[in-house]
């Protein structure tokens, strides 16, 4: 999911000189200690922006960076993913295919219980995906599981899932945190946990208290009493809130700052590369761009690597319009580079010699979103496209209009290119901002999801990935390093590749230090 996280980009009003003189004099008791060895005990306060009214526990419809940090931590999947974005068991002991994949077989690890000491069993199963892809209510993940017929108990530990069609990708599917197994008559307004943390309080927009849950199955090798999640209004803010020592570690910074961040002596800055991505995304059903020359002039304006410079402060990868880069089919297209001769002459073929106007949706839902916006308005006009900024806020952006703007912007965290697919580029995707339904494309998706094997479908792979370079709605000018950061007192968070802030939300495995 979307993450889908989304987060406020820096005002003018925080200062180069404001950070220096809040680092010579907040916090100062807590000095330069380093965490040093494993630990028990103490609160981690972490600290996010974006949250809003809708903020939610609820396991299946994560959508802000608050959200998505309460799944994964609340609830377990089946598999999940590791550091490197490679799918591990969590609450599966096996998962094992039948010969044409239409059958998947999960064994669930022996006395894995609830938060609230009840079993996790074959029935929680079923009726987690029931709710996920109850057909008057489908969550989240329910694009994940179209072909899913019947989930079925067969014996203590053991659920068969019986598709209608052969999907050799369904382990991927059961690893997004938006697939968390829940208890049969789960009630999001009082949740019973998978995960390993369980709710202590939540108010929307304002703070989460997690507590460990000691039902987990590796509650033996965590350190913290308790976490504390708190919501600020913008990055001024939660910088301001690192830097008097109001929280430990807070989930991304502005690139542009972390220099100066890092010069601090009671600082760490955590620098992930990622496959997350900021896109421009264009409705290839709406004019101008349903006119594929459009699209394609509009990849050829951008300079990306001023963009990776300027907006990300180097901190990121030149992208070239595809997504799931860390991939194992990931294609070797020629690198789009920018272009404007071309553009222009294309964008005269389309039948706008003097160039045109769109207006561009963007919001702070993301470090370098509205940025990212304002520097392809600027290389865009050099081809004679005056782009007009529309900027609202991240509630206003995810409300009743998204998905539905003409031209505008999101992010995505790292996904391998098949599940990025049914995430984004499918008719019954929920996320297809770009509204691409390709028939041609689709035929040919359809037949390499049932390979299992990812070089067995390397060359239908490279087909579809073609055809989305040639003709999608995405621009996809780079890949965001993730980079958040950190009192040194706190032990435990590592690089992660999946995009997702401070270790990929994974706060099983963070110490506080001896102050």
């Amino acid at each position: 999911m979307k993450t889908p996280n989304r987060r406020q980009a820096l005002g003018a009003g925080l200062t180069v000189t404001a950070l220096a003189g809040l680092s010579a004099c907040g916090g100062g008791a807590v000095g330069a200690i380093d965490a040093g060895d494993p630990v028990k005990g103490g609160t981690l306060r972490v600290g996010v922006t974006g949250g809003n009214s809708a903020d939610t526990v609820d396991a299946h419809i994560p959508v802000n960076n608050g959200d998505v940090c309460r799944a994964v931590n609340l609830y377990n999947a089946l598999y999940g993913w590791d550091d490197d974005s490679q799918v591990v068991p969590l609450l599966a002991e096996s998962f094992e295919a039948n010969d044409d994949s239409t059958v998947w077989t999960c064994t669930l690890k022996q006395g894995i219980k609830f938060s609230d000491g009840s079993p996790i069993t074959p029935e929680d199963v079923i009726f987690t995906f029931e709710r996920i892809t109850d057909p008057d209510d489908p969550k989240t993940a329910a694009a994940n599981f179209t072909m899913l017929d019947k989930v079925v108990a067969t014996g203590e530990r053991t659920v068969e899932f019986r598709l209608t069609e052969p999907n050799g990708l369904f382990n991927d599917a059961v690893a997004e945190y938006t697939a968390a197994i829940v208890p049969v008559g789960y009630d999001p307004e009082n949740p019973v946990c998978s995960g390993p943390f369980k709710l202590k309080s939540f108010t929307p927009a304002q703070s989460t208290v997690l507590v460990p849950n000691e039902h987990d199955f590796d509650h033996d090798k965590m350190y913290l009493d308790e976490v504390e999640v708190l919501n600020f209004n913008d990055d001024d803010a939660l910088i301001n809130a690192l830097l008097s020592t109001q929280v430990d570690a807070i989930a991304g910074i502005p690139l542009s700052l972390v220099e100066v961040i890092d010069a601090d002596e009671r600082m760490s800055i955590l620098n992930s590369e990622t496959g997350m991505w900021l896109p421009f995304t264009m409705r290839v059903d709406k004019k101008p761009f349903d006119d594929v020359k459009v699209r394609q002039a509009f990849r050829l304006v951008i300079d990306r690597e001023q963009m990776i410079e300027q907006v990300l402060s180097g901190f990121g990868t030149i992208g070239n319009d595809m997504f799931g880069p860390l991939s194992e089919n990931y294609p070797d297209f020629p690198q789009r580079k920018q272009d404007i001769d071309k553009a222009k002459k294309l964008l005269a073929e389309a039948g706008y010699p003097d160039g045109l106007e769109v207006e561009l949706v963007t919001a702070p839902i993301q470090s370098g979103a509205v940025e990212s916006a304002q520097v392809f308005a600027q290389q865009a006009a050099e081809a004679g496209i005056t782009v007009k900024i529309r900027k609202v806020d991240a509630t206003t952006f995810f409300g009743d209009e998204y998905l539905q703007w003409d031209f505008a912007q999101d992010f995505w965290y790292t996904r391998d290119f098949m599940p990025q697919v049914i995430s984004c580029a499918l008719s019954e995707s929920p996320f297809n901002e770009t509204h691409w339904d390709d028939p041609d494309f689709n035929k040919v998706f359809d037949k390499a999801r049932a390979i299992p094997d990812a070089g067995e479908r390397r060359d239908m792979e490279h087909e579809l990935q073609k055809m989305l370079y040639d003709e999608g709605g995405y621009i996809v000018w780079g890949f965001a390093n993730q980079v958040d950061a950190f009192q040194k007192y706190v032990g435990g968070l590592v690089p992660n590749s999946t995009g997702r802030p401070l270790s990929g939300w994974r706060f099983d495995r963070v110490w506080i230090g001896k102050v």
